[in-house]
């Protein structure tokens, strides 16, 4: 049975593995504070529907309050350990099964098992403040086993942490003209594939929100890291198909195993 990977923007995407729908960081926000998606239609009702929802960290472009509210009552929502003290916000959605999880424990998910793996990213609410929870990397392992990095930078234990993988959802790029520290761009995310070498790779987290009024700031930040990412990744990682996606568009990965 193929394997489907939906990119909706941003870090939202839809794995459909063994008929088991799991959804990644929903944002379907058309502005969040001084944010504004700038590229592809709002992800329609039908994105919203997941049985089980990975959530990497608590940034709110990752962790968004509302589009959780939309998702049905009784899906499953994994979130960072300690998610709910951090984001008070979090216990109101009574309609969702939470569970916290950190880097080792798994889930099962119908015929699928989630895997937590570690991310190396700030994983605060806010910029400042106490550092309250992990950020996170997910391996969606079902016929395939997909990586899902969240927010990361390169770690020397990478390979080892998230193990063999069939395909990687890796961010590639940013919502601003800088990316800080504990991010991919386009060039650590080809040399992520060299790591972790997997057969497809898909990049994401680039190109859909831009800050209001900074159109002009470097632009190419915006438009340019999947299209570098495609470019890098041949000349690195040449064995990788890499399926760079519109919004809303999906692509069907055969896993042989």
């Amino acid at each position: 049975m193929p394997v489907e990977i939906t990119w909706w923007g941003h870090a939202t995407c839809t794995v459909t593995d063994s008929d088991v729908r799991v959804l990644t960081d929903p944002l379907f926000a058309r502005r969040l504070a001084h944010l504004r998606r700038r590229r592809g239609a709002l992800p329609p009702p039908a994105a919203w529907r997941a049985d089980v929802v990975l959530v990497s960290h608590l940034h709110a472009d990752h962790l968004h309050v509302p589009s959780l509210a939309r998702l049905a009552p009784g899906t499953r929502l994994l979130v960072p350990r300690g998610a709910p003290h951090a984001v008070p916000a979090l216990r109101r959605l009574a309609h969702l099964r939470i569970s916290e999880v950190a880097p080792g424990d798994e889930t099962t998910v119908g015929d699928i098992t989630v895997r937590v793996v570690p991310a190396r990213h700030d994983g605060r609410r806010l910029p400042v403040g106490p550092h309250r929870c992990p950020a996170l990397g997910y391996v969606v392992e079902g016929e395939a086993r997909t990586y899902f990095a969240g927010d990361t930078g390169l770690f020397d234990e990478m390979a080892k942490e998230v193990g063999p993988v069939d395909a990687a959802l890796l961010p590639v790029g940013g919502w601003g003209p800088y990316l800080g520290e504990g991010h991919l761009d386009a060039g650590r995310a080809a040399e992520a594939l060299t790591r972790l070498a997997p057969r497809s790779a898909v990049p994401v987290h680039y190109g859909t929100y831009w800050p209001i009024g900074m159109d002009a700031v470097r632009p190419h930040e915006f438009h340019a890291p999947g299209e570098e990412f495609v470019r890098l990744a041949a000349e690195r990682a040449p064995r990788v198909a890499v399926h760079r996606l519109g919004h809303g568009e999906s692509v069907r990965l055969e896993v042989a195993r």
